[in-house]
């Protein structure tokens, strides 16, 4: 069986063809660059793959993601509809996510940004008052595997936490809202609102003034699901009134983030580039071995993508 992988660039396939060693050796891996008969590709790893190229590997099983979101594939106008793609979701991912929101709400509930800029300007400042996770509360956008993982997390550290998504999702322990019947009471109720939505049609640009200005005034974000999520000038703007008090962002709609970005330089914002939960290449290379190694056997593989859910 053959794998082409398109992650990293060409630099990146010897050490791609090393972890396949270990983890499926029976495996021919090739590169996205290299010359090869596209009729002779079983599966492919990718992330943000050439339009066209994945319709030219006619005996293709199964598209796999190099990461948790499909946006980037879905981009494809030629992109065989009938192929199932695979998302990148595995236990270290969760574990990932999970400790990056942990981090962030830490970071915003001691107000780690101003501690930062006050010793950029070698300026000493005691705070009136600290919180602790026991004041923040917590509102996750999105219960899908990320979601749950931290929620849970944040809930073991003392954090009250809640949950919203666009369908009814009922975890035990967790309060949770669902649908848009019950947005407005979900955001009345977050300290702190966490975006860890799918990129669909339907919450594409759901960050925006709306939905910004339903939170308590002085709330604070943290974006680590899509960069389409967010309406750029929106937060800005509620940043600038204090609606918002600080935001921790990871995703964006262009990435890199151009250097010209007012998001760069603004005041209350952490920007972080796009590293919320990336798998390492052995946990990628021995999940996706397993993928095709149950993708053989007719085994119902998890985390497909649905194009009805949109994710």
């Amino acid at each position: 069986m053959r794998l082409i992988i398109n992650s990293g660039g060409p630099s990146a396939i010897d050490a791609w063809r090393e972890q396949f060693r270990a983890f499926a050796p029976e495996l021919d891996v090739v590169g996205w660059h290299e010359d090869i008969d596209p009729t002779t590709v079983d599966y492919a790893l990718v992330w943000a793959p050439d339009a066209g190229r994945l319709a030219t590997f006619t005996r293709l099983k199964l598209i796999i993601s190099a990461g948790a979101g499909v946006d980037h594939i879905l981009a494809d106008p030629q992109l065989p509809r009938h192929l199932s793609i695979a998302r990148m979701v595995t236990a270290r991912t969760r574990t990932e996510m999970a400790e990056f929101v942990l981090t962030s709400a830490l970071m915003l509930t001691r107000d780690i940004k101003r501690v930062v800029d006050n010793q950029a300007r070698r300026h000493w400042e005691l705070f009136d008052s600290l919180r602790v996770a026991a004041d923040m509360r917590v509102g996750i956008m999105g219960l899908g595997h990320l979601g749950v993982a931290a929620a849970e997390l944040l809930s073991r550290v003392g954090f009250p936490v809640t949950g919203w998504s666009r369908g009814a999702t009922r975890l035990e322990g967790l309060p949770s809202y669902a649908g848009q019947a019950q947005f407005g009471e979900f955001l009345a109720g977050t300290d702190l609102l966490v975006c860890l939505l799918p990129a669909t049609d339907v919450t594409r640009g759901i960050l925006n003034t709306a939905t910004l200005s339903q939170l308590p005034r002085g709330a604070s974000l943290i974006n680590a699901g899509r960069g389409s999520h967010m309406v750029t000038q929106d937060v800005v703007d509620a940043l600038d009134s204090g609606q918002l008090h600080q935001a921790i962002l990871d995703v964006f709609e262009q990435e890199p983030l151009p250097q010209d970005s007012p998001l760069w330089t603004h005041p209350g914002i952490i920007i972080t580039p796009h590293c919320a939960a990336i798998p390492d290449r052995k946990e990628r290379a021995r999940h996706t071995a397993w993928l095709i190694e149950a993708n053989e056997r007719g085994a119902e593989l998890p985390n497909i993508y649905d194009p009805q859910r949109g994710y």
